[in-house]
């Protein structure tokens, strides 16, 4: 049973595609005063999703803010990401699904002020609640699911390996990860651009100094079977003369302050203005941009710094520089030092900037803080549809680092900037499922880390967990380690889990679209699927892709082997490179796995089959057909 709650006049996100009637009696399960929610829990009670988020698959014991935010550090005390996912689900002798759909500031106190209590602050006075009642929480996801309606599917090609760094500068870089690969023998199908190829960092441009001809490198690449992906920013440069800026500011399509200017802010190329994603006309004009590059044989993007992220606000800069001034000539203590630190810290993304400018939409002007977690779904949303005019539905690759539910049926999202930390191949794993529960399927991580030296070992256990996801992606941040599979010396046992990747995709493919089309998960934490069990209820490094197999990859420094929980018997398929090098019946219970670095451990449940292609160099190698099944 769906319920849906209206208080004051909501903002339509269109997150929801199929609204119930509103009900006007008092909401259940919640003491409600102003707007701030209250609801007790059981001592045992479990609650599931909020999806992009820190910590665990139970998000119990924290408090999480619903603000898309440009977050570097995605260490345990954050309570923010790039994402505002405000669905949850208590799972308990009760089980109930919460959906607060509020574009603005909601904060989500799960049990972290009182164990036993959950304490939802929302901000705006204008926002609408749906409570989701049924017998189990796979009922639930799948009644959420299709409200919110069906979720994006890439072309099959993205569910290939991507290679990606922040300094790919120039053709000869793209050509030279293109010779890593095939000459070591090495599937691959995509290679990323950060904004090393854009001109000045400028949106719908090419550095002809870096990349003389740019539309050719794009054939001959994709004449053996490679995608270019380039990064689009938020952010448009202010320059005279660059047609973006010039006919964004010509049409008023950019956002505005209070007084009705251009509200300048700083990112990548220094002073630039935010497309007004709400406004319909804007939105479809910086859309049809994007045809500039697929006019260049382009067929996927990945849409970046769309919280908004702010360096600053011409505004406020000023504001920091005259308060850094007053310190010249004084002597500074430790209280003025953490001053002036905090003043140039909190320079970026600063809140009274967000306050600061203004929407036009179909209902008038509207202040950004209000509707700040629509801005990245608005922006990828426009490209989406551009995108499906230009190169047909399901043709085109696209992914977003910001987003908000509703989002999910225009693209998917990569995970952010996190860190070559070994704590982060367990929160990839434990986000995959809070984020399918929010709809978004077609999802992974920055594989080996983005920020911070990866290490031979860990990009070698990272993989073992990302080969099982759609979106397989290693990317890293400029003046880091390089970290391609050709740059360390244990090449063959990269070979043969990327390998081993494509001989899955035919069960990884099949068990995506059913996830989309039958409003399920692609990743279930255990506990889902084995709910009177306690063991299964209450393990988070473990996931079930899919119907048919179980994982649970490694995520600690020189581990030589783990424990995991069967909750059922299995069958444990050990792969040695691609091939299988060990099959054997396992119990239901406790045990420990000895999982050597060049080994994947598979668990099979019982009456299921694992469909197995040939290896290939590229998805479009793949012969669907010709599969040997394990049983």
């Amino acid at each position: 049973m769906i319920r849906r709650f209206t208080y004051g006049i909501p903002f339509d996100t269109e997150a929801v595609l199929n609204k119930p009637t509103a009900e006007n009696c008092k909401l259940p399960y919640f003491e409600k005063q102003d707007n701030i929610l209250s609801c007790s829990m059981d001592e045992n009670d479990i609650v599931w999703g909020l999806g992009e988020n820190v910590r665990g698959m139970n998000k119990r014991g924290h408090t999480y803010v619903s603000w898309c935010s440009d977050e570097f550090e995605h260490s345990e005390e954050k309570n923010s990401l790039y994402g505002a996912h405000n669905f949850f689900i208590i799972d308990g002798y009760r089980k109930l699904g919460v959906f607060i759909d509020c574009p603005g500031r909601v904060t989500f106190d799960i049990g972290d002020s009182e164990y036993e209590k959950i304490l939802i602050t929302i901000e705006n006075k204008d926002y609408e609640i749906y409570l989701i009642e049924n017998d189990s929480v796979i009922s639930i996801i799948k009644e959420f699911r299709k409200l919110i309606g069906e979720s994006y599917i890439p072309p099959k090609w993205a569910f290939g390996i991507g290679q990606s760094r922040w300094g790919y500068g120039s053709e000869q870089d793209l050509l030279k990860v293109q010779e890593g690969y095939r000459k070591n023998k090495l599937p691959l199908d995509m290679i990323y651009l950060d904004i090393d190829y854009m001109d000045n960092f400028k949106d719908f441009t090419v550095d002809s100094n870096k990349y003389r001809d740019f539309k050719t490198t794009i054939s001959k690449l994709k004449e053996d079977d490679i995608r270019v992906i380039p990064i689009i920013d938020a952010g448009v440069k202010v320059e005279d003369g660059y047609d973006v800026y010039d006919e964004g500011m010509k049409n008023g399509y950019f956002c505005k302050d209070k007084d009705g200017k251009e509200f300048i802010v700083g990112v990548w190329p220094g002073k630039s203005v935010l497309p007004d994603f709400l406004n319909k006309d804007a939105s479809k004009w910086f859309g049809d941009k994007y045809k500039v590059l697929t006019d260049m044989g382009i067929e996927g993007f990945w849409n970046d710094m769309n919280e908004p992220a702010l360096f600053y606000s011409e505004k406020n800069k000023q504001k920091v520089f005259e308060h850094l001034a007053e310190y010249k000539d004084t002597n500074v203590g430790l209280y003025a030092n953490f001053a002036m630190k905090d003043a140039v810290n909190f320079m970026a993304n600063n809140i009274e900037d967000y306050k600061s400018f203004y929407h036009e939409t179909e209902k008038g002007k509207i202040c950004h803080a209000d509707i700040h977690n629509l801005y990245g779904y608005k922006m990828t949303e426009s490209a989406s549809n551009s995108l499906k005019e230009i190169l047909g539905k399901e043709k085109y690759l696209l992914f977003s680092r910001a987003s908000y539910i509703g989002m999910h049926r225009s693209s998917g999202i990569w995970m952010g900037d996190n860190k070559s930390w070994w704590s982060h191949i367990l929160l990839n794993l434990k986000m995959i499922p809070s984020l399918n529960m929010c709809g978004f399927i077609y999802t992974g991580a920055d594989l080996g880390g983005f920020g911070s030296n990866t290490t031979e070992d860990l990009l070698l256990r990272w993989y073992a967990l990302g080969i099982f996801l759609p979106l397989f992606r290693n990317h890293s941040c400029l003046g880091t380690r390089e970290q391609e599979p050709y740059q360390f010396k244990a090449l063959d046992k990269f070979r043969g889990i990327l390998n081993l990747r494509y001989r899955l995709l035919p069960y990884l493919y099949e068990s995506f679209i059913a996830s989309v089309k039958n409003n399920d998960m692609y990743g279930s934490p255990l506990g889902l699927i084995w709910t009177e069990d306690e063991d299964a209820r209450r393990c988070e490094d473990q996931l079930l892709i899919g119907d048919s197999i179980m994982i649970a990859p490694i995520y600690e420094q020189n581990a030589t082997g783990r424990h995991v929980y069967l909750p059922e018997e299995m069958k444990l398929f050990r792969f040695k490179g691609s091939d299988v090098a060990e099959e054997k019946i396992m119990d239901r219970g406790h045990c420990y796995i000895h999982i050597a670095l060049d080994e994947i451990c598979i668990f099979l449940r019982k009456n299921k089959k694992l469909p197995l292609a040939k290896e290939a160099a590229s998805v479009e190698d793949i012969d669907w057909n010709d599969l040997t099944y394990l049983e």
